[in-house]
């Protein structure tokens, strides 16, 4: 009898020690279901991530629509790891005081444009003048650059006495308001942009990577929850690793990409892209881990001048961990970022 218990208690603490070291850690993460958002829905079908990973790591995944959400999310320690734009990184990081993330790498440059209705008798800058123009949300990446562009322009919002009313209206709605001629104009990202060229009787007018140097801006890029990043380094470096490898395969592999991306969306949203939308869509943006730094910066002093970033001028210079990134690329043989 005493023998049996004792095998007993040896089985017992053998299953409790296995149990310990085969604990399981979670990885929540958090995208869009978008193009500019590739690597993510690319990297999650095809399990790199959690392939990099190991088995002791399992990847939880949650879809968002818009970027407050996302920051919320991370604000309330939720979330991990999260593909986003600029202005929502932007507001919280300054919110926080710096504590709750840091950009790790790019994902997304271009993509965004200014569509004009081809019967809303707008062929010059001037005949915006008592035109409504949409913004995906107020405050976020497309709204705060539309704005810049208006006020460098000479126009003044309709709210401050001017002839020029800016709408947010989420990106869906654009187009039902396209149709119904509803809104004369929208700046938004793809793969909105083509839709409303494609869908909306829609007319490109200005691709707003005409504006930067080199055509380049941050649209999307990685970011990690600080305290995340503070106790998890190496695995923050294993999905970074994943993300760059994602990268490069879906610029070297574009045709199949689209098609995984496409799967993606069709899963995520019920409804697949026409695939003259993925080509366009693709033609007017770059998948990249290059977070180009210079263009957050820019929107930054944009959204400030505007008011969205409270009373004192923001300071960024900690945003950023690319350290990581960086010393991924030179075991590569490729080019560090700034």
């Amino acid at each position: 009898m005493k023998f049996f218990i004792y095998a007993l208690t040896i089985l017992s603490l053998g299953a409790l020690a296995q149990n310990t070291f085969s604990k399981t850690t979670v990885i929540r993460m958090g995208y869009f279901p978008n193009i500019t958002h590739a690597q993510a829905l690319v990297g999650i079908s095809k399990g790199t991530f959690q392939h990099a990973l190991g088995k002791n790591v399992s990847v939880e995944t949650k879809v968002f629509n818009a970027g407050p959400s996302v920051i919320e999310a991370m604000f309330a320690g939720k979330l991990d790891i999260a593909y986003i734009g600029p202005n929502p990184a932007i507001n919280g990081y300054i919110k926080s005081h710096g504590q709750a993330l840091k950009i790790v790498a790019g994902a997304c440059s271009g993509g965004a444009s200014l569509v004009v209705r081809k019967d809303a008798g707008i062929a010059d800058i001037k005949d915006l003048a008592g035109k409504k123009i949409a913004s995906p949300q107020l405050g976020n990446t497309q709204d705060v650059a539309l704005r810049a562009w208006l006020k460098h322009n000479d126009f003044t919002l309709k709210e401050k006495g001017g002839n020029v009313q800016v709408i947010p209206v989420a990106n869906p709605d654009q187009l039902t308001l396209f149709l119904k001629k509803e809104i004369d104009a929208a700046w938004t990202v793809e793969p909105w942009v083509s839709r409303l060229i494609r869908e909306g009787n829609g007319v490109l007018y200005l691709d707003e990577s005409t504006l930067w140097p080199d055509g380049k801006f941050v649209t999307a890029h990685v970011i990690v929850s600080k305290k995340f990043l503070d106790n998890n380094p190496q695995l923050v470096k294993k999905w970074v690793e994943a993300h760059v490898e994602t990268t490069l395969w879906i610029n070297e592999h574009p045709d199949q990409a689209k098609q995984i991306i496409n799967m993606q969306i069709k899963k995520e949203t019920g409804k697949a892209l026409d695939e003259n939308i993925i080509n366009d869509a693709f033609s007017r943006l770059e998948i990249t881990y290059d977070p180009i730094s210079s263009s957050l910066v820019k929107a930054a002093e944009s959204a400030y001048e505007q008011g969205f970033l409270g009373k004192e001028k923001p300071d960024l210079s900690g945003i950023y961990e690319l350290n990581i990134l960086n010393q991924l690329l030179k075991e590569k043989g490729l080019s560090p970022v700034k």
